[in-house]
């Protein structure tokens, strides 16, 4: 078995499905809450699980929404309102008022990157407000204190995200961590157009194999939630797919089926195999991202953040998608 790509759970529970692996130790669940918009949730409940997942215990949510590459702020609210629901069914936390950091993952110069720190942004910051006039300067019984850090990535700063994070933790003493940044996925139908909620917290640049510390509440002492959009696909895996499309057309084809029918008897493992050997060395540590992502990254940012202002309670919607 080889391993694909990608930072989403379900993708690779996907991808055990199609290699007929019985996967014990994982649970998993699918909702449907209209045509365009399903949530799917991946439970790895066993470290035997976890080991063949190649991902850790925990709850891995998924809000696969067709149509979230689309100018329809109707239909970015209502993501909006499913991701809220989805971060307070993960929230461990069961007090009155919390204190939450959300931290922007990746590096603003670099669009496809740049998710993270444009949602910490656009996010309604409530924790100077509170600690100067109290929580009665909203109106309000209760008022979550929401702050926000965007560390930027080592090369800028010379310092690994975790170092920074625990250090900000140090002195402002979060009751949660957020998370936010830009994953790698294994199917182009999903850059943009999915989002992945989990409470295992996360390993910056893991998708585009750049191993930094992992973010969780075991390195940090605090519960930390994740949450991820694809914006980059593995150059390799875009060759994979249109070589099984190429394939099953070859074999359909009198003239080209016995080429058709060598190449279907490689197993999956020897086509990947295959595929980085012909990229290589040019192309195979290529990731591939969708044209226009400047403005996904721009829209998609206010759908998160303003998830996240609805998740807290401080309900005050930022900004628009225009």
């Amino acid at each position: 078995m080889y391993q694909i790509r990608t930072d989403l759970a379900l993708e690779t529970q996907e991808k055990m499905q199609e290699d007929h692996v019985e996967l014990k130790g994982v649970r998993f669940l699918e909702q449907k809450i209209d045509k365009n918009l399903t949530i799917s949730t991946v439970v790895i409940e066993t470290e035997n699980g976890a080991k063949a997942m190649g991902k850790p215990k925990g709850t891995y949510i998924t809000i696969e929404a067709l149509d979230m590459d689309e100018e329809d702020e109707d239909y970015h609210r209502e993501i909006s309102v499913q991701l809220a629901e989805v971060i307070k069914k993960l929230v461990p936390l069961k007090k009155e008022d919390v204190s939450v950091l959300v931290v922007g993952l990746g590096n603003r110069e670099v669009t496809p990157d740049a998710l993270g720190p444009r949602v910490a942004d656009n996010l309604f910051i409530t924790r100077h407000i509170i600690k100067e006039y109290g929580k009665y300067a909203f109106g309000e019984e209760k008022v979550n204190r929401i702050s926000s850090i965007v560390p930027g990535v080592m090369a800028q700063t010379g310092m690994e995200t975790q170092e920074i994070i625990r250090g900000v933790i140090k002195e402002t003493k979060p009751d949660l961590i957020v998370a936010v940044d830009a994953l790698a996925a294994r199917s182009t139908k999903r850059l943009n157009r999915t989002i992945q909620v989990t409470d295992t917290g996360i390993n910056p640049g893991s998708g585009v194999g750049n191993h930094r510390h992992g973010l969780n509440e075991k390195t940090l002492g605090v519960p930390v939630i994740s949450i991820g959009i694809p914006t980059v696909v593995d150059a390799a895996t875009i060759v994979n797919d249109t070589m099984y499309n190429l394939v099953t057309a070859l074999t359909q084809s009198e003239a080209f089926s016995a080429i058709g029918s060598s190449l279907d008897k490689l197993e999956d493992a020897e086509k990947y195999e295959l595929i980085r050997e012909l990229l290589s060395p040019n192309l195979n540590t290529m990731f591939v991202t969708p044209k226009d992502i400047d403005e996904s990254v721009k829209r998609l940012s206010f759908t998160i953040s303003e998830g996240l202002n609805i998740a807290f309670g401080n309900g005050i919607m930022q900004g628009s998608h225009a």
